[in-house]
């Protein structure tokens, strides 16, 4: 069902919402209004009484003639947690409040003390002033009956054609797309950080490893570059996934739906959403939106940790490639020479986390027969923590890339062990016609000629060359040494100075570096 009416102007909280300004569901925000000085007389009284409150009946206490232990509600609680989710819930609250009155099941009145008074109450969280109670159990429940106990009897309507289980879900769904907003940001923050020291570094060759043995030599630019395109992947899963969770369960209720005329189109809009979800069932007890979130979060934590690896072993004084400048590194409790770069090993070891946090929600959602079940609950403390870590991850990841230089006359150094341009010397052969295999034969034969002369493999004469194979030429001399193995490569997406160049006129435009 598609709807024509605008919703009100008091969506405000995200950006979809501010679409409807006008027409049937607006609500005036205007002091003519009794209930606006009401509900400031009933949060002063909350104010001066929260604290003093006995335990307060649950709101789903109806057949119940006792209360929880104390144990029984420490242990339930989630609030501790997820009242990060208030901005979420009011904001599906707001919509659905709007929803029900436009479908004439609470009054227009009712509506407008409703989001009234949930504004009220997210300003006082946003202030600090808003109590929230463990005995309420999570956000909703806490949410709610502060509302009740703002504007009275109204606020019991809102929960109308609505359950915890699509609540929390729509909240949820809420929640990560805006934090997949924010990773997002944060991988085109470190791709910006890694081009501008490729442009730093123009025209240094590092060596290349394979096995993490020298393998060839390879332009620095296109070496970080590779982390650029990694890191871009990392982007569109997440872009990929956001689409997919783009979908409304709210009005599923509890996993069967309702038997009132309820507008699931209209809430769903309203939110951003592309559509509801086509099956109640599914969408109260799906949670693989999580799932694909913290694996997607899990690959970019392996990309960052691979990254932070060789950054750390780069710092070594056995490598010496890199020095991160004081603002990145920290020293030793003991050892007054040290200069460590324990932001990229903190990286490095904070994969692990994101990484575990995937493996627990898969392990929780393996066994759960559908539809809603208790369990669920635990799905949000790994999310919470995934979406922090990797933030935090990026973030100090692109500081490192800011803050480092490259040490070219110890890189400059350490390129003519390992033989690097071996592999350009087959290359060679190959030209003149000489099979590949044949030609890979004969490079080896030059290396270990090489190895038994302790010279490398642009030392050797001429006549040594033809003795192990006559087809050498003068010519051959333009292939060995690493300055001239960059400028052989020729492949599309190869190390090559003009491939690379490409490479990076690519990037440029792409993240429109000035």
């Amino acid at each position: 069902m598609v709807f024509s009416a605008t919703l009100s102007s008091t969506f405000t909280l995200a950006s979809p919402l501010r679409r409807y300004s006008s027409g049937s569901l607006s609500t005036t925000r205007s002091s003519t209004f009794p209930h606006r000085k009401f509900i400031k007389t009933r949060m002063q009284a909350q104010t001066n009484t929260d604290n003093a409150k006995p335990k307060e009946a649950k709101l789903w206490g109806g057949r119940f003639e006792e209360g929880v232990t104390d144990a029984v509600e420490r242990f339930t609680e989630s609030v501790s947690y997820d009242k990060q989710l208030y901005k979420h819930d009011i904001t599906g609250s707001i919509a659905h409040a709007s929803m029900l009155a436009h479908q004439g099941l609470i009054t227009t009145s009712d509506r407008d003390s409703i989001i009234d008074g949930l504004r009220e109450i997210e300003k006082r969280i946003e202030n600090g002033e808003f109590n929230w109670r463990a005995d309420r159990e999570d956000v909703h429940m806490n949410i709610e009956a502060s509302l009740t106990d703002l504007i009275g009897e109204p606020a019991k309507k809102l929960h109308t054609s609505r359950s915890r289980n699509d609540q929390v879900v729509t909240d949820l769904r809420l929640w990560c797309r805006d934090a997949i907003d924010k990773i997002v940001g944060s991988i085109k923050q470190l791709q910006v950080s890694l081009l501008k020291l490729a442009l730093k570094n123009q025209g240094l060759i590092v060596p290349g490893y394979t096995h993490l043995q020298r393998a060839q030599p390879v332009l620095l630019q296109h070496l970080i570059l590779a982390y650029v395109e990694e890191i871009e992947r990392d982007a569109g899963r997440l872009i990929d996934c956001r689409a997919r969770l783009n979908f409304c369960p709210l009005g599923a209720c509890a996993l069967a739906g309702t038997g009132l005329p309820i507008d699931r189109f209209m809430t769903s809009d309203a939110l951003g959403f592309t559509a509801p979800m086509r099956n109640s069932i599914d969408a109260v007890s799906d949670r693989d939106f999580l799932l694909e979130f913290l694996s997607a979060n899990a690959i970019t934590a392996v990309h960052l940790s691979r990254l932070g690896e060789e950054w750390v072993l780069w710092a070594s004084e056995e490598f010496g490639f890199i020095t991160p400048s004081d603002s990145v590194s920290t020293g030793s409790s003991i050892m007054p020479q040290k200069k460590n770069p324990d932001p990229m090993e903190l990286v490095r070891g904070k994969s692990a986390r994101i990484i575990g946090g995937l493996v627990s929600l898969l392990t929780l959602c393996k066994g759960l027969p559908h539809a809603y079940n208790r369990d669920l609950q635990e799905d949000k403390e790994p999310v919470f923590d995934s979406v922090r870590t990797i933030l935090g991850m990026l973030e100090v990841s692109s500081e490192f890339a800011m803050n480092i230089t490259f040490n070219r006359e110890r890189i400059q150094r350490a390129l003519p062990a390992g033989y690097l341009d071996a592999t350009t010397l087959a290359d060679y052969l190959v030209k003149k016609g000489v099979p590949f295999r044949t030609s890979h034969d004969i490079a080896g034969k030059s290396v270990a000629l090489c190895t038994s002369k302790n010279c490398q493999l642009l030392d050797l004469s001429l006549d040594e060359l033809r003795s192990i194979n006559p087809v050498f030429e003068k010519d051959v001399y333009e292939f060995l040494g690493v300055e001239n193995a960059i400028q052989k490569f020729i492949s599309y997406g190869s190390t090559g100075s003009a491939c690379v160049a490409d490479q990076l006129d690519y990037w440029i435009k792409k993240l429109e570096i000035k």
